[in-house]
């Protein structure tokens, strides 16, 4: 017995139309993939909008209706690696009795984002091209990640022993993560010998122990 017209075409898959949500998160996965992958090998000026709509298999009309712009798409990268980076429970860090440990909570969490080799990758794309494309910096600075690691660290402070102004907590909490992590990372960029694992911990250890005597006196 033949199909009646209106099973045939039940039987039928849907064509065109818009991509379900699912669909369309997976297609902006895939560029912000290829973008990331594209900014990090050959950097920000090399990599066009062009090469990632060929190198993702879409069309320009389809990056173009999710990202304005190719300073877009590095903001949209680099908001997706800072999130990844991000502890699961940010709150716990701060959770705890005696401020060494807790700082020492927080500093491995800051170290671990800021070494990483994805963290290090941005910063090489920023040194090499901030200059002719200062949308770079503006898109780290944007989201606001270090503002609110300062913030926090300030409130935190604050509690621990009085201060003359909040304008010294944020100073002080500003300190704090330039001691920990300026020269780490700048050894790690390649312009010195890598700290190990082992030495790692003795900076964090020292830092912290410094960074209190000084706060505290």
């Amino acid at each position: 017995m033949k199909n009646s017209p209106s099973s045939s075409k039940k039987s039928v898959p849907r064509r065109g139309g818009r991509p379900s949500l699912k669909d369309a998160a997976h297609i902006e996965d895939q560029i912000l993939d290829v973008a990331e992958e594209l900014f990090f090998t050959q950097g920000y000026g090399l990599t066009s909008i062009e090469k990632i709509a060929k190198k993702a298999g879409i069309s320009k009309r389809t990056f173009y209706h999710r990202f304005a712009d190719k300073a877009a798409i590095f903001r949209s990268v680099v908001h997706r690696v800072l999130e990844q980076l991000q502890p699961s429970d940010v709150n716990f860090l701060f959770q705890g009795q005696e401020m060494e440990a807790i700082l020492y909570k927080i500093a491995e969490a800051i170290l671990h984002a800021a070494l990483s080799p994805k963290t290090l990758a941005l910063h090489r794309i920023i040194i090499a091209e901030a200059t002719r494309f200062p949308e770079l910096a503006l898109a780290v600075t944007q989201q606001g990640t270090r503002q609110e690691a300062i913030k926090r660290i300030a409130a935190l402070l604050s509690k621990d022993a009085p201060l003359s102004s909040t304008h010294n907590a944020v100073f002080a909490a500003e300190q704090f993560i330039h001691m920990l992590i300026a020269a780490p990372q700048r050894r790690a960029l390649g312009m010195e010998k890598p700290l190990t694992a082992q030495e790692l911990k003795m900076w964090v250890t020292d830092t912290i122990r410094l960074f209190l005597h000084g706060y505290h006196c």
